[in-house]
């Protein structure tokens, strides 16, 4: 399993609503956040990937909110693999806000799509071998 933790995500005026509450379609942005960042400490990232052929759309998502997250709260947003990415990559997320509290927990899954058949396609081998000395435990 990897996990990757992005720290230091700051909630801006315009993530809420007017209450001050971050407005619920604003989480996929911070899944987005933590996933781009997890790729990318992983050695990949998807300006490289597009350049190779391949998209990954996201294929389902599903939130939980647990506590509500707040104008200027500074976030943590913790991704999980929990797999070897074969077609398909999941992610699982949690975001915590400056007080360690738990506020959101997310998940996606992406495919892996050859752009010029749109068809799916295999996960780069690079990927695969970038991440696989975290599952050998």
């Amino acid at each position: 399993m990897y996990t990757h933790d992005v720290t230091d995500v700051r909630v801006r005026y315009y993530d809420t609503d007017q209450m001050g509450i971050v407005y619920y379609g604003n989480y996929a942005r911070f899944y987005e956040i933590g996933r781009v960042e997890a790729l990318r400490h992983l050695g990949m990232n998807y300006k490289d990937l597009e350049a190779r052929g391949i998209g990954m759309p996201v294929y389902d998502m599903s939130t939980r909110f647990l506590r509500p997250a707040r104008y200027d709260d500074l976030l943590t947003i913790r991704v999980t693999i929990p797999h070897l990415p074969t077609t398909r990559m999941l992610f699982n997320y949690e975001i915590f806000n400056q007080d360690g509290t738990l506020l959101n927990t997310g998940a996606t899954t992406l495919i892996f799509l050859n752009s010029a058949t749109g068809r799916p396609c295999q996960a780069p081998a690079d990927l695969v071998a970038a991440a696989k000395p975290f599952f050998e435990q």
